[in-house]
């Protein structure tokens, strides 16, 4: 007997309801075909961030399958064991986060034939509410093949359970300010980078640490001088015990005021330090040149001396860039979350990563909302342009 393709599709899902139902499962609703494949592309991580809210920050990847344009109209994040929205963006929304190849600075809301898009999610959940066990997504927007609207959802991924590193300072004083941070700055929480062939992003919760005076500039006086700037030789600490995987101790100074142009992958992170503390790895980078002093497989103690704030490698002013990943490589590792065990919140420069960009390039002073009072922090991630003090 010959079966038409229709007759086959209908066998075809009767057994696989027959199978379902034999495992003691109900028949699911009968596939059908989409025009995106949607994943998300590592597992989202629950942090606890300085304004007392948990944040999730992951990345959803959307192809589009469709034969011809598809353009996005809606995105929603859905916890799926109760159905709430935990976020739901627009078109216009969409168009600042949703990158096309995953490469900043491709933004869009519409994806051509056979492209595909990474949207960069953030979601912060209302104060006290713990984080999803999962999340799904729905996702509509306007078929132009079949000239129709659209809707479906898919990306479902679960939440990792996996906890945060608690991490002792990296620097001691105050005046900190954690530029470029968590959760919607663009230069390290978008560093999606194509490394052996996949997709990966080390640099998710990434800090580059800068200092203020007391009228809040990051630099005061030659702006094209290292000591000019105010965290410049700095000591940079050990955050836990752990063993030295890697490090560099021979790299120029950068003269402040630009990146390098053309500087190769193996000298991005300047003299810099991975330490193994157990649960995670973290990297310190951009060491002035001579000051690292350990190196592959010393073991160190928290608050151990490990080298001094520079300006080396792909930076274009002194600083400490500080983050921690889930495997030994920091370019090829998944970021982590990671939150600090105690620190002071001062200040928060409210008027954003432009403002910043501007003091560090001009000397001008930040433009700060004081907190008042200082809070007490302990066992949270500073949010982007926060400032605070390490210590007592």
């Amino acid at each position: 007997m010959t079966l038409r393709p229709r007759q086959f599709a209908a066998i075809a899902v009767a057994a696989f309801c027959a199978l379902a139902l034999a495992c003691g499962r109900a028949c699911a609703a009968e596939p059908r075909l989409t025009p995106l494949a949607v994943d998300v592309l590592s597992a989202p991580a629950p942090v606890m961030g300085s304004d007392g809210r948990r944040h999730l920050v992951y990345e959803l990847r959307i192809d589009n399958r469709s034969g011809g344009e598809f353009d996005l109209k809606t995105i929603a994040v859905i916890d799926p064991a109760s159905g709430a929205v935990l976020l739901e963006l627009d078109r216009s929304e969409i168009a600042k986060r949703f990158a096309i190849g995953g490469s900043r600075g491709a933004e869009s809301a519409d994806l051509g034939l056979a492209q595909f898009g990474v949207l960069f999610v953030h979601v912060a959940l209302p104060p006290g509410e713990p984080a999803p066990r999962a999340l799904t997504h729905r996702i509509a927007g306007y078929f132009a093949k079949t000239g129709a609207d659209f809707t479906m959802s898919g990306g479902e991924a679960a939440v990792s359970s996996r906890r945060p590193a608690v991490l002792g300072p990296p620097l001691l004083g105050g005046g900190y300010v954690a530029a470029d941070g968590c959760c919607d700055s663009v230069r390290h929480v978008r560093a999606l980078l194509t490394i052996d062939g996949r997709l990966a992003l080390a640099q998710r919760f990434a800090i580059d640490w800068e200092e203020i005076d007391a009228e809040g500039r990051v630099v005061s006086g030659d702006l094209k001088a290292l000591g000019s700037y105010m965290i410049f030789g700095k000591s940079v600490l050990a955050v836990d015990d752990g063993t030295v995987i890697a490090a560099r101790n021979d790299l120029p100074e950068q003269i402040p005021g630009a990146l390098p142009a053309s500087i190769p992958l193996s000298e991005a992170d300047g003299n810099f330090v991975v330490l193994d503390i157990g649960a995670a790895y973290v990297l310190y980078a951009h060491m002035q040149p001579g000051s690292v002093t350990v190196k592959a497989g010393d073991n160190v103690r928290r608050g151990g001396v490990l080298g001094k704030v520079g300006n080396s490698g792909n930076s274009q002013a002194p600083h400490l860039h500080l983050h921690v990943t889930e495997g030994p490589s920091p370019i090829a590792s998944n970021g982590a979350p990671y939150v600090f065990d105690a620190f002071t919140l001062t200040a928060v420069d409210r008027a954003g990563t432009a403002d910043f960009d501007k003091a560090e390039a001009t000397g001008s002073a930040l433009t700060l909302t004081k907190v008042d009072p200082p809070q007490r922090l302990s066992n949270m991630l500073p949010l982007d342009l926060s400032v605070v003090d390490f210590g007592p």
